[in-house]
């Protein structure tokens, strides 16, 4: 093994030592190999788009060489950009021997410009045969000859730049996200919703449940958090009179990574005065289909093999229901060590001191999350796990929350806002015991934002999507790291 890894790290050096000195070559020939402005008047898709208005036409264009066939006086290439690929053909009697001797030092993976005539080949390939050629940018480093992270998600995050340049699927992916969050903002902005922005550093990590990460102001002489969740500035605005805020937010957690997270993410996070948790169900089913209908053409995704129909309305259960229905017991009967005793007899591993939700939560992640393929609303979540919900009337041990699940993964999050400030107190009182007994990730004390509670907040329903997730699961990707351009990954040894 290492001799051929040897092997393969004396070949690389020998082409890049080779590709500098047709580098030299280039400089000494008065040729500048990193140019400027360069003017096109067509890209490659468009030229094959509209072929028969272009053919006998003259066009320019440009890209990266992705692969080159030569025979003698006159040589084949393929051009690259952003629409896709057009082959080119570089006959030296058409261009000069200059150029034609510059075309033959190019390299697959160089950038240039070139301007000619749109024909046809006799094989039918629709080709510019290329007048005037322009060198733009020397690669130095040649692209892989066969892109071995094909399969391989860690390296081809970690190379994104070559992932983009070899595969086109890969650049769909990407095409497609941001198609999916401009629809977001579209349907958002025509049914009244104002985005805005909410501050990224705050001295208090609030709004969810998560270990955040720390940093410091030094003119300030002050620590800041990164933001873990938007929702409780997002929420001071309806204090303030906005009555329909979105933000589409980076949020930081300093948590693990895995297939499902990445510790920077994206976020769609929404309120809504004078509404409530039944009001976010209906947007939300709304809001997906409608970004499918749009960018997909159709209400269907497939996912892991499996046809997903996202065509409201979706199913709706209890959480207690949904345990209930899988494990045979009724959580709802039982107090909180009863609910512990249960969750252990199922293999599920609780805290000593899980209070009853904690327990009831973590049977239903255990057993009963990864079977709701199809869009289904699991609602009433326990208010020991839901600070920041309003508390049901009829049974104050659950809350008005529900989290949408598709292909056995949380995509949403919603709440009837708890806007009661002495209720919100004492759950914020409860989650300061739980950060003194060690949790990490429980709620801090926020006593700006009980202030503005005690100011009145309008009863609303408030809503988050996780963008990424919702990315994989239009794309079929499955993990995270193939919808964020950039994941974060531990450094090379």
């Amino acid at each position: 093994m290492a001799e051929i890894v040897g092997s393969h790290e004396a070949g690389l050096e020998e082409l890049l030592r080779v590709r500098r000195e047709k580098l030299r070559d280039v400089q000494e020939a008065g040729i500048a190999p990193y140019g400027g402005r360069f003017e096109r008047t067509h890209r490659a898709r468009e030229v094959k788009d509209n072929f028969e208005a272009l053919e006998g036409e003259e066009v320019t264009v440009a890209g990266r060489l992705m692969a080159k066939r030569g025979h003698g006086k006159a040589a084949f290439g393929d051009l690259q950009d952003f629409s896709g690929r057009i082959q080119i053909h570089v006959r030296q009697d058409e261009v000069g021997p200059e150029a034609y001797q510059l075309f033959k030092k190019i390299d697959i993976g160089d950038i240039i410009g070139v301007r000619g005539i749109v024909f046809r080949t006799r094989t039918g390939e629709i080709t510019v045969g290329v007048k005037t050629l322009t060198l733009l940018a020397k690669s130095l480093r040649p692209l892989p000859e066969k892109w071995h992270g094909l399969r391989d998600v860690e390296l081809r995050s970690r190379h994104r730049y070559l992932d983009l340049i070899v595969n086109s699927e890969v650049r769909e992916t990407f095409i497609l996200r941001s198609k999916i969050i401009r629809e977001i903002r579209r349907f958002l902005d025509e049914r009244g919703f104002l985005e805005v922005e909410t501050p990224m550093m705050q001295p208090i990590a609030g709004g969810a449940a998560a270990r955040p990460f720390i940093t410091y102001h030094n003119a300030l002489d002050l620590k800041l958090y990164l933001r873990i969740a938007p929702e409780l500035y997002l929420k001071r605005l309806l204090v303030g009179g906005f009555e329909k805020v979105y933000e589409i937010n980076r949020n930081f957690r300093n948590e693990g990574i895995s297939t499902k997270h990445n510790p920077e993410f994206t976020m769609l996070e929404l309120y809504q005065a004078y509404a409530d948790y039944t009001d976010m169900m209906v947007l939300t089913e709304e809001l997906l289909s409608s970004v499918a209908r749009t960018v997909l053409g159709r209400e269907q995704v497939t996912y892991g093999g499996t046809v997903i129909d996202l065509k409201p309305p979706w199913q709706r259960r209890t959480l207690l229901e949904a345990v209930k229905e899988k494990t045979g017991i009724d959580f709802g009967s039982l107090d909180a060590a009863a609910a512990r005793a249960a969750a252990r007899r199922l293999g599920v591993a609780v805290e000593e001191d899980a209070l009853w939700g904690e327990a009831v939560n973590a049977v239903f992640e255990a057993v009963v999350e990864s079977v709701l393929i199809q869009p289904t609303f699991i609602i009433d979540y326990p208010v020991d796990i839901s600070p920041l919900a309003k508390r049901k009337e009829e049974d104050p041990r659950l809350s008005y929350r529900f989290e949408l699940f598709i292909a056995g993964r949380e995509i949403a999050n919603a709440f009837s806002e708890l806007n009661d400030p002495l209720d919100q107190r004492e759950r914020f009182l409860e989650q300061v015991k739980k950060r003194q007994a060690g949790d990490e990730q429980a709620h801090m004390l926020d006593e700006d934002y009980l202030t503005a509670l005690e100011y009145g907040m309008p009863p609303a329903g408030g809503l988050g999507i996780g963008i990424d997730r919702l990315v994989m699961l239009f794309t079929d990707a499955a993990s995270i790291r193939e919808v964020i351009l950039f994941p974060l990954h531990r450094p090379r040894e």
